[in-house]
């Protein structure tokens, strides 16, 4: 083949021959409009070609046939029938001032072909390497020649992300590598048993599963002795801090997220406990409790006593200071609420205010004694963050605090009275030093009077609500104070950690528990308090309180050992009129149902969900797998088991049509709004 030079000046020269190569300026190739290809090429394919030939050169000539004008004389130019995509990647490089438009280029002249078909010729005939090809290719140049990533990426115009994943594929256990190429293995599949580059556990995990399970089933497999990146022990102590203590993170290079996993699982609990310890220390130290330690669920929290926060007492001063730098910060607030962006003076006086404020303290705060003789337990919540529950007593701790109720009943002690009618020591200077009556005339005397109270309680119904109120709020704030009321209502409230470990921390028992802590600190320290605190309060106040008390004493759990059917029953009603939907509390997961049920169960729960397709798709798989994908199916989907879903109203006509609009408004309110 011989070499010409094709002159760029206007002087006529002899067409090349055929076969010819020769070298021509950049600025003379043109796109060809006989390209079989029609699709422009991708950015990133051009993007790869320009780094290669900005490393390596143009490899491959393209090939070009003359252009000539309407008489057929040669116009000096040329068009591209093979090799548009590196023109395109060289036009680029003189974007980038990479190379200048006149950057000679060696092509070879087909004068003879038809243009047209050779151009499909070069698009059809050429084969791909096989991927297993490339990703060894790779891993032979970080070998041998010491390239980086970077490096590497620059040189074929990929991202060093990219080149990382070839590379760790590139280093797949040799067997795998083998399947990948006959066909027995898919990629997904491989990128799977590739998430880590131990070819002794990736050996292992092939011969326990075998070829042919799918890739989330290896993926699990490959970590089952690890911890996910976004468990809630990782989230607390951060994946910084783990790596700096010297624990191994796996990363996933073949997801979006790049999620991974923390191998050190010892570490990680150890690191888990020195913090939860240290957060404990701290807040002792810094609040004043008399104790704090850490804790491994709510269950231990619920077994203690409590005390809640008061409000804080304040001079005058200090409460119109407050009052008059709350209304300064709302008024700046409200007058720049419109602006896309504060003025810098507006912003550095809210920061001012704030400051002022928050050195005030809060407005509830546990008093000195309380602190004195109670403790905080720190916990690790189910997102990842510590967890303070405050104001717990012991039970050594407790104010001389007699035991609940039911223990002094079972004592032989009368139900509803502080203390026997026997124990009462009768007053020797009552009526003047007569002598006192008998218990059988007081008993009488006062069993007139009860129903005097009846017939006043029934006949004002503020004061029936402040009387079931602060009966109830006895009972669920104040449970060892040994308080009663004339009202004879007595509420249980029963822990549900036992029945469901983790509830407690669930969305729902965390809303309970906040609900709780809020009314906790509006409520007086001491039980005997109670009634003068609730007697001014508006009905809107009672009627928030109460619901808070009923809340927790509900119980609908169907427990076998339960004798109570007619109270589940009633659960059912109950749930409608209130429109709960157990979809925005609990999901289906792999540990918290499909794996406890049976594969039939579901099964069903996917058809139902998805659709029986997709139930069709995992029917073979073995129980754990199937648990696995159900879970991934169904998630976000809102799909609830029988138990777990709440009747239509019309389902539950029957248990509400016997509700008075007079005497229950609330409830037919209630019931007509679901209609």
């Amino acid at each position: 083949m011989t070499s010409q030079s094709i002159e760029t000046a206007a002087t006529p020269v002899a067409a090349p021959a055929h076969g010819a190569e020769i070298t021509v300026p950049l600025n003379k190739l043109k796109a060809s409009p006989r390209n079989a290809r029609k699709v422009k090429h991708s950015a990133a394919a051009i993007e790869a070609l320009a780094a290669s030939i900005r490393a390596k050169g143009v490899l491959q000539p393209p090939v070009v046939e003359i252009e000539r004008d309407g008489e057929g004389a040669a116009t000096g130019g040329f068009l591209v029938t093979i090799g548009e995509g590196r023109r395109q990647a060289l036009r680029l490089l003189v974007k980038r001032k990479a190379i200048k438009r006149t950057h000679p280029v060696r092509v070879i002249v087909d004068a003879q072909n038809d243009a047209h078909e050779i151009s499909l010729d070069e698009n059809i005939t050429r084969e791909a390497m096989h991927p297993a090809d490339q990703f060894e290719a790779f891993k032979r140049l970080a070998d041998e020649k010491s390239y980086g990533p970077e490096e590497i990426g620059a040189r074929f115009g990929v991202s060093a992300h990219v080149v990382r994943q070839r590379l760790r594929l590139g280093a797949a256990a040799p067997e795998l590598m083998a399947a990948y190429r006959e066909g027995t293995l898919a990629l997904d599949q491989l990128t799977a048993f590739c998430l880590s580059e131990d070819q002794d556990r990736q050996r292992q995990v092939l011969e326990q599963i075998g070829p042919h399970t799918p890739a989330y089933a290896i993926r699990r497999a490959m970590t089952e002795a690890k911890v996910r990146a976004d468990d809630r022990r990782a989230v607390f102590v951060g994946i910084e801090a783990y790596a700096e203590a010297g624990g191994s993170v796996l990363r996933d290079l073949f997801t979006e997220d790049g999620g991974g996993w923390l191998e050190d699982v010892a570490l990680l609990d150890r690191l888990v406990a020195d913090k939860l310890a240290w957060l404990a220390e701290e807040v002792r130290a810094r609040e004043g409790w008399k104790w704090a330690e850490v804790g491994s669920d709510y269950a231990e929290a619920a077994a203690f006593g409590r005390v809640y926060p008061v409000e804080v007492a304040r001079s005058e001063a200090d409460a119109a200071e407050i009052t008059a730098l709350s209304e300064e910060y709302d008024r700046l607030v409200s007058e720049t609420d419109a602006a896309e962006t504060l003025p810098l003076e507006v912003d550095a006086r809210l920061e001012e205010i704030d400051r002022a404020l928050q050195a005030f303290g809060p407005d509830f705060d546990y008093a000195s004694e309380a602190k004195a003789r109670a403790g905080v337990m720190v916990l690790l919540g189910y997102d990842g963050l510590a967890r303070f529950e405050r104001g717990l007593v012991r039970a050594e701790d407790a104010a001389n605090e007699p035991p609940p109720w039911e223990e002094r009943v079972a004592a032989g002690e009368e139900d509803g009275a502080d203390t026997p009618a026997a124990a009462v020591a009768p007053d020797p200077d009552e009526d003047g030093g007569l002598a006192p009556l008998s218990d059988r005339l007081v008993m009488d005397l006062t069993a007139h009077r009860t129903m005097g109270l009846r017939d006043a309680v029934q006949a004002d119904v503020g004061a029936a609500l402040l009387t079931v109120v602060h009966a109830l709020a006895l009972q669920v704030f104040y449970p060892g104070s040994g308080l009663w009321t004339p009202l004879q209502l007595r509420l249980t409230v029963t822990g549900l950690e036992r029945m469901a470990p983790g509830v407690s921390d669930a969305p729902a028992g965390r809303r309970v528990a906040d609900r709780l802590e809020a009314w906790g600190a509006r409520l007086p320290e001491k039980a005997e308090d109670l009634w003068a605190v609730l007697a001014p309060m508006d009905r809107a106040n009672l009627l928030d309180l109460m619901a808070v008390c009923a809340g927790v004493g509900l119980y609908a759990v169907r427990d076998p050992h339960d004798r109570r059917p007619g109270a589940l029953t009633q659960a059912e009603p109950l749930a409608t009129a209130v429109g709960l939907d157990m979809a925005g509390t609990w999901s289906a997961t792999a540990a918290g149902y499909f794996s406890r049920v049976s594969k039939a169960r579901v099964l069903a729960a996917v058809s139902e969900a998805v659709g029986a397709e997709e139930a069709g798709r995992i029917a073979g798989m073995k129980k754990a797998d199937m648990a696995e994908a159900a879970e991934r199916l169904l998630e976000g989907r809102g799909w609830l088991p029988p138990v777990l879903r709440t009747a239509d109203v019309e389902q539950c006509d029957a248990a509400t049509s016997s509700l008075e609009d007079d005497a229950y408004p609330f409830a037919a309110e209630q019931a007509r709004a679901k209609k």
